[in-house]
């Protein structure tokens, strides 16, 4: 496995390149952060359930340094509703890793895997049976975040807000 330091902004880029065709393959890579794993095929569920709803969107680069909540870590009152919508999907990450079903370092919602299907044309997605109950909660986690950021007004004001902004 390759390991790397990285942060989002380097996992941002390397999306971009990768191209943003709908539900495209991204190779298996393994970066660690401190003390976390993240795969970057399970960056890509969440992004490809973005996609589903939004096609036109580029959801790495728009969501990853937006607002006090999207992105890695959040803290402070979100400053719109779409922000609001990573405050809600960071709650439901951490929920998971608390969730009854889930092992602490195997189920966590960086490296866990789930089954959904994309309806394209009724811009639906339904996360499938197929899921263990661990992975349904996390698959659900991702759905009701791509639905809201469908719903929510993106603010060119609001990407790549300072930090000191997020009280």
């Amino acid at each position: 496995a390759f390991m790397c330091e990285y942060n989002m902004l380097a996992v941002a880029n390397l999306l971009h390149l990768l191209g943003r065709m709908k539900h495209s393959k991204v190779p298996i890579l393994s970066c660690q952060v401190s003390a976390h794993s993240m795969n970057l095929k399970a960056i890509n569920q969440f992004r490809n359930m973005i996609l589903c709803l939004m096609p036109n969107s580029w959801p790495i680069l728009d969501y990853t340094d937006y607002g006090c909540y999207c992105g890695l870590g959040g803290f402070g009152t979100p400053v719109d509703d779409l922000d609001r919508c990573c405050q809600v999907h960071d709650k439901c990450y951490s929920d998971s890793m608390q969730h009854p079903e889930c092992w602490p370092i195997m189920d966590n919602p960086y490296t866990n895997f789930y089954h959904y299907k994309c309806d394209d044309a009724h811009k639906k997605i339904t996360c499938t049976k197929k899921n263990d109950e661990c992975k349904m909660f996390i698959c659900e986690c991702d759905r009701k975040a791509a639905e809201c950021f469908s719903k929510s007004e993106w603010i060119p004001e609001h990407n790549h807000l300072p930090r000191d902004q997020c009280h």
